[in-house]
């Protein structure tokens, strides 16, 4: 009678799965982000559209206002920001649904690694490339396109990099809500293009109808532009520049930690 018990158990144990991280660690952290570079380095395409498109499209930007330099100057700082983000959201929300789909994101998390992890692996590895590709966009800018700003070069560095680590977030976020690249595709004229048109770059917040200033009010990429703005028009750091900063990195924080917790661990 004892035989059926002890091959109950023993079957109970070989079919348990490990169980998963729940600390938050730097070295699954760390090797999540050099396996996603790793994967980025043998695709140019993605990294063409990552690095090039947003300076390609400043360089258009300011010859499409060549005989109005003023117009570039004015918006121009406020599409450095938004172009970053825009790619990183696109990039982003299709490499990690690839991943999805492809089995690989089950796997890893069959294995003892966090949720937490995983996503702050993910976003290392992208945050990496929008730290290069907000400098190169900056520096063209500014430099070579000859984008007037009153305050430092360095703070609309800083916005533009913050900005691209935002969408490199909401990217993570949808993905987990499509089947498929398609669907990633589509997540971006209901996450981007409201706050795209409510941000302030067409009209000024203040004159919008109350309804949608007070929407303007919520989104993140608002605070992007305010702060564009806040370097276009001051030397030094203003208080406002600081609060637009800070919300674009709580929104961005808040972002990923949403992404871990919708993070689906699917199991056969």
């Amino acid at each position: 009678m004892s035989t059926p018990t002890t091959t109950t158990t023993t079957a109970a144990t070989t079919t348990t799965a490990p169980a998963p991280a729940s600390a938050l660690s730097v070295a699954r952290t760390t090797a999540t982000a050099a396996r996603v570079l790793r994967q980025l380095r043998h695709d140019p395409r993605t990294i063409a559209l990552l690095i090039l498109i947003p300076c390609l499209m400043l360089v258009l930007l300011r010859y499409v206002f060549d005989g109005s330099p003023r117009t570039f100057d004015s918006i121009g700082a406020s599409l450095l920001g938004i172009f970053p983000l825009i790619t990183m959201f696109l990039v982003t929300s299709i490499a990690t649904l690839r991943e999805r789909t492809s089995g690989t994101l089950e796997r890893l998390l069959s294995m003892p690694l966090g949720k937490g992890d995983l996503i702050a692996g993910y976003a290392l590895a992208f945050g990496f490339l929008a730290v290069i590709q907000s400098a190169l966009a900056t520096g063209l800018a500014v430099w070579f396109l000859g984008l007037d700003v009153t305050g430092s070069p360095w703070l609309l560095l800083l916005v533009a990099l913050l900005d691209a680590l935002l969408g490199t977030a909401l990217g993570l976020f949808v993905s987990a809500f499509a089947a498929s690249e398609y669907q990633a595709v589509q997540f971006m004229p209901a996450v981007i293009f409201p706050q795209l048109l409510l941000c302030g770059l067409f009209t000024p917040r203040s004159d919008m109808h109350p309804v949608l200033e007070a929407v303007s009010d919520v989104l993140p990429m608002s605070y992007a532009v305010d702060g564009m703005n806040e370097v276009l028009k001051h030397t030094d750091m203003t208080a406002t520049f600081v609060r637009d900063i800070l919300i674009v990195a709580g929104c961005a924080l808040l972002v990923l930690c949403l992404g871990a917790a919708t993070l689906r661990r699917r199991t056969a």
